[in-house]
């Protein structure tokens, strides 16, 4: 009898450990899509204020958010009273103080965001955008801030200060602000313990976390950041409040694919991108490196869409380098590669086509109800995407033309492995273009390409 009870209350404790561990690895439940909103980054580099914060989450809340765009992300450097001051000199400030707390955390710079005042941090903003139906979102580097680790400063809850769970060590090669956590030391999972705790009070839904995707100032172990990685894992997993993991910069390290499906949302599959035709062409590269690693909470990140009006704060403002054709491509591989899409562009400035090109319901739906994309095609001149609906039997097909000439591509359906006869609608014309029996064919301008939807029964 005794055996019998020894053993249930085995079993009990087993399945409340079992539920522990599957709260904790339980990221995916509210991250059933890619994340799609708005960055500050492109066009405000480390000067956004929260005026400009509200007016792109007004503009996005009247016309992005139908079309499933919810976040609205503040960028790098929002503790920094003296951002972009010095922007001639510096894109970060060297030997900054920021704005902390007696714990060693940021808080935002009241001189930019008026309504941190008095201890209220991010909440008063936090609680606007939430009331325009959006989600917020913040920017941090990994680790602790060095001036905490100078002056000594507090962790909350423990008797441990800022020097003593730093690791001089474990440094950004392009940020000046931080010093890496090093994991074996007490006090060390409580710091970022406490860094999600604060952002759950503020109402934080979205944390993009740079310098540990790909920890690029060591070269020979890219990925050094592991261990802090699993501490941020566990802080949200204790927070109460769900919250996106973002991991930046990259290119993330596929040998590490695993991991970052394990304990993040999404990572970042390249450096920064910008509108530069080049790094578009690359990706094509990264995403047939990543294409089998997109599951639901699993997003390998093609970073941030730059259209628009971008570079305000890097003193280069101007309208996106891409052309138009270039913007299709881009947004047609992002779709059907099921990539998060983050504006980089100044909301209030979007023109019409720019709008359009960002809300066509057609595209996008791609990025939530489709799944399997694979390249099956790709050489210097273009490269072939197919994808399969998530609720019926249709297909999608994307042509991309890499050449810099229009050039007519095709496939044929037996390499598709379609029976014959089957009907297309292109996506981005919103026409149907009829049934093809044997080839699908297009011309293609330059750096441009078509999405279309395919199925055997007449559309």
């Amino acid at each position: 009898m005794n055996q019998v009870k020894e053993k249930g209350d085995l079993y009990l404790v087993n399945r409340r450990i079992k539920k522990r561990i599957d709260k904790m690895f339980d990221k995916n439940s509210f991250v059933n899509t890619p994340p799609m909103g708005w960055n500050s980054y492109d066009y405000y580099d480390t000067i956004v204020t929260e005026a400009d914060v509200r007016a792109n989450a007004e503009y996005m809340a009247k016309h992005l958010k139908p079309h499933g765009y919810e976040y609205v992300v503040v960028d790098i450097q929002w503790s920094d009273c003296q951002a972009g001051t010095q922007r001639d000199q510096y894109q970060y400030i060297n030997f900054s103080h920021f704005n902390m707390d007696e714990y060693s955390r940021q808080m935002p710079a009241e001189n930019r965001f008026p309504s941190a005042k008095n201890g209220a941090g991010f909440r008063p903003l936090a609680d606007y955008i939430h009331s325009l139906g959006l989600k917020f979102g913040i920017h941090i580097m990994r680790g602790i801030p060095r001036y905490a680790a100078h002056t000594h400063a507090k962790i909350k809850g423990t008797d441990v200060t800022a020097d003593q769970i730093a690791n001089p060590y474990s440094i950004s090669r392009w940020n000046p602000d931080m010093y890496g956590v090093d994991y074996r030391k007490p006090g060390a999972q409580e710091y970022y313990n406490s860094l999600f705790e604060l952002y759950a009070e503020w109402g934080v839904d979205f944390v993009k976390v740079d310098d540990i995707c790909n920890t690029n100032m060591y070269p020979h172990n890219p990925y050094s950041a592991e261990k802090e990685i699993e501490m941020i894992h566990k802080a949200i997993a204790n927070c109460g409040r769900n919250i996106v993991l973002s991991l930046s910069p990259g290119p993330a390290v596929i040998e590490k694919a695993w991991h970052l499906a394990r304990y993040a949302n999404m990572w970042r599959i390249t450096d920064d991108f910008w509108d530069d035709w080049r790094l578009l062409k690359h990706m094509f590269e990264r995403c047939e490196l990543w294409q089998k690693h997109v599951s639901v909470g699993c997003y390998p990140d093609c970073d941030m869409l730059p259209v628009g009006w971008v570079g305000k704060g890097f003193g280069n403002e101007r309208y996106t380098n891409f052309t138009y054709d270039e913007q299709i491509t881009m947004m047609t591989l992002w779709c059907i590669f099921r990539s998060p899409l983050m504006i980089g562009a100044e909301l209030t400035k979007l023109d019409q086509p720019t709008l359009e090109l960002l809300t066509n319901d057609e595209v996008l739906h791609l990025v939530s109800n489709s799944h399997g994309a694979v390249q099956i095609k790709r050489d210097h001149k273009h490269a072939i995407w197919l994808s399969k609906d998530n609720n019926d039997s249709s297909y999608y097909l994307a042509l991309f033309n890499l050449a810099d000439e229009v050039q007519s591509i095709s496939i044929t359906l037996d390499e598709l492995k379609f029976g014959s006869p089957v009907f297309m609608r292109d996506l981005w014309r919103h026409t149907n273009i009829g049934q093809a029996k044997d080839i699908i064919e297009a011309a293609v301008p330059a750096h441009g390409a078509r999405l279309y939807k395919v199925q055997h029964n007449s559309i």
